[in-house]
């Protein structure tokens, strides 16, 4: 019977996928049938049986009963649960992507497909030993609203749940993470590593001891004195292609206290006023593909005219040159709005990818300090390093990894070579209608967004909803005028509150509704359509820019025609967004030079020349991540020899 059914259910797969998948998909696709089998089973059995049943699952896994073999009727019983608490019912395709959760890989699901239900049969079957599931999200919004939306599937069956937010006391972070399944975001729990390992090195025992002083008695410490988590055992990383790729080029890092000196503080503001004077190309040369400025030979000498000031005078000339360089691409790399933002008076830097700001987070050599001068704000002086790690390095201390995203086959052998993690993509629960419109390519910024607001406007006469993704805070602010001055009314949300743009964005597909969002503001909301808005096509997205990396504007584009609704995508450029600058500033010179004047582009040869640069730049980024593990795991080999904690100093 059940090879019958797992033959059925390999059929529908293959109609879905193509032809009938082999190897680890079809064993994972066998087990579907059997937890099916098992739904008449629990069906008719009360939440207290069902609860009893659980207890005896988590026995077993205590006992040594492998997790293999308790998977289906713990799946079955998560479906179950669900159905009668939060009134949703796991879909097949979506016990498949948890089954491939389970079994250390990646999931690659589309938009809308409901990652986070998914993540709940996973994490109920590894919570079972005993040891505690993290499941990692993105921002402290989505954390807390996933952990309260699936607690009611976990109590039924007996499990406890704790949420990690920013400024949570240690007694309430340790309370959390005692819980059987853990929710928080990446940076929380990273950070939350780090102070434990300082912490240890304070109180002078072993990892297993001051766990033990922890959860069987303090031992004569003070609270905020013993560590907060627990052992890492089994991790489920939601968006993982953002916390496992995207952040993985800036490590975690805790800084001692360093307070700047008057004279270090001059000398940053100094020099960003000497950078003011200088001309590009003459004092100086630009790399956009490093983000790097170098002095030339009449640049120095202008510096050294220039550098008789109190302000350097504990400067050699070299350390001048320096922090000038420091200042020259402070002002021409970073640009405010878009790579950081400030609040209550301090820079926090925007992560290019999600457009999610990133508290606690600093550039390093003197950068930050750069741009807190160019923003005249007080100088916080660079941070002697505590603690560090990479997020490569701190993934790969679980003993399990996993994750879930809408994107992430493109960048599979990367996951594989770093985290030992597979990659499998799931086939939709309904055939996706999303409909790609081809590029619009301009020669100019401005051309390119009044056809953006042309389309938005001619869309909006029939009521169809439109989402438009921008690159940068500034970019937004710009269409939004064009759209007032149309008197086109809208929202425009630039990722600086999760909660309340998570509501505007599920608002995103009622009929005339227009939203101007910076790059994916809101990711990780579903949204809904309104009355009468499929027979309009959908929702209509648009993406002002092509971003560094393509699955990016994958994820752009996924906002709409979710599980199964219609939708269109499509994207407007032009030779003058930042993207072009992959080939170097020179050549990007000569292709906007050539093109200038002409209006619309419709030749092929331009939108090959999109993904071309696209690819140069992900091959960049590539390179960085792979220049950090390389250096962090140097530095650690070397205060391993030295008998120090690799993560410390």
């Amino acid at each position: 019977m059940a090879n019958r059914l797992g033959s059925m259910w390999l059929n529908r797969v293959s109609q879905l996928t193509g032809p009938t998948p082999t190897g680890r998909f079809s064993k994972f696709a066998l087990l579907v049938p059997r937890i099916n089998a098992l739904e008449p089973v629990f069906e008719p059995r009360t939440d207290d049986e069902l609860k009893h049943r659980s207890h005896e699952l988590r026995l077993c896994a205590r006992q040594g009963d492998s997790l293999n073999s308790l998977l289906v009727e713990a799946f079955a019983l998560v479906r179950e649960a669900a159905k009668r608490t939060i009134g949703q019912r796991h879909f097949d395709v979506q016990i498949l992507g948890g089954i491939a959760i389970h079994n250390k890989c990646i999931s690659e699901l589309e938009t809308g497909e409901g990652k986070t239900l998914v993540a709940t049969m996973p994490a109920f079957l590894n919570a079972l030993p005993g040891k505690g599931v993290h499941v990692v999200t993105v921002n402290d919004y989505l954390a807390r609203r996933d952990a309260e939306w699936m607690l009611p599937i976990y109590n039924l069956l007996g499990m406890t749940v704790g949420c990690i937010q920013t400024g949570q006391s240690d007694g309430s972070r340790r309370a959390a993470y005692a819980s059987d399944i853990t929710y928080g975001t990446s940076k929380e729990f990273g950070f939350d590593f780090l102070r434990d390992e300082l912490k240890r090195l304070q109180l002078g025992d072993t990892h297993r001891k001051s766990f033990e002083e922890v959860f069987l008695g303090s031992g004569g410490h003070m609270e905020s004195e013993l560590p907060v988590q627990r052992t890492h055992f089994y991790a489920v990383v939601d968006e993982a292609d953002s916390i496992l790729i995207d952040e993985a080029r800036t490590p975690l890092i805790i800084g001692a206290n360093n307070q700047p000196t008057q004279e270090e503080a001059a000398a940053y503001y100094g020099a960003d006023q000497l950078a003011e004077t200088l001309v590009r190309v003459k004092d100086y040369k630009y790399d956009p593909l490093e983000r790097k400025a170098e002095l030339t030979a009449p640049g120095r000498r202008k510096v050294q005219a220039r550098g008789v000031h109190p302000a350097f005078v504990t400067l050699t000339v070299d350390g001048l040159y320096e922090y000038v360089e420091r200042s020259l691409r402070a002002q021409i790399a970073y640009l405010r709005d878009r790579d950081y933002v400030v609040h209550e008076g301090e820079i926090v830097i925007v992560d290019e990818f999600t457009g999610r700001m990133m508290p606690g987070r600093q550039w390093q050599d003197g950068l930050h300090q750069a741009i807190q001068a160019k923003e005249k704000l007080e100088i916080t002086l660079e941070t002697i390093t505590a603690a560090r790690v990479t997020v490569q390095d701190f993934f790969k201390r679980y003993d399990k990894l996993a994750g879930m995203t809408g994107t992430a086959i493109s960048d599979g052998p990367e996951l594989r070579r770093i985290y030992k993690v597979g990659v499998m993509k799931i086939p939709t629960n309904r055939p996706c209608r999303r409909v790609w419109l081809p590029d619009r390519i301009f020669s100019t910024e401005e051309e390119k967004f009044r056809a953006v607001a042309d389309q938005i406007i001619e869309w909006n006469k029939s009521g169809v909803p439109v989402l438009v993704g921008t690159r940068s805070i500034e970019k937004s602010e710009k269409l939004s005028r064009l759209l007032a001055e149309a008197g086109i009314e809208h929202q425009i949300l630039n990722a600086k509150n999760h909660e309340i743009e998570a509501q505007i964005v599920a608002q995103a597909g009622q009929v005339g509704r227009v939203t101007v969002a910076t790059n994916m503001a809101g990711r990780g909301t579903d949204i809904k359509l309104g009355e009468g808005v499929a027979a309009l096509g959908g929702l209509h997205v648009i993406g002002t820019e092509r971003h560094e990396a393509r699955r990016i504007d994958r994820q752009l584009s996924g906002r709409c025609a979710r599980q199964g609704d219609p939708g269109f995508a499509q994207f407007f450029i032009s030779l003058e967004d930042e993207i072009i600058e992959a080939f170097g500033e020179k050549p990007a010179a000569r292709i906007r030079k050539q093109y200038a004047g002409q209006g619309e582009l419709t030749s092929i040869r331009m939108r090959r020349l999109f993904v071309a640069a696209q690819r140069k730049k992900e091959r960049q980024h590539f390179k960085d991540r792979k220049l950090l593990m390389h250096y962090e795991k140097q530095r650690a080999e070397m205060r391993k020899n030295m008998g120090l904690n690799p993560v410390l100093g």
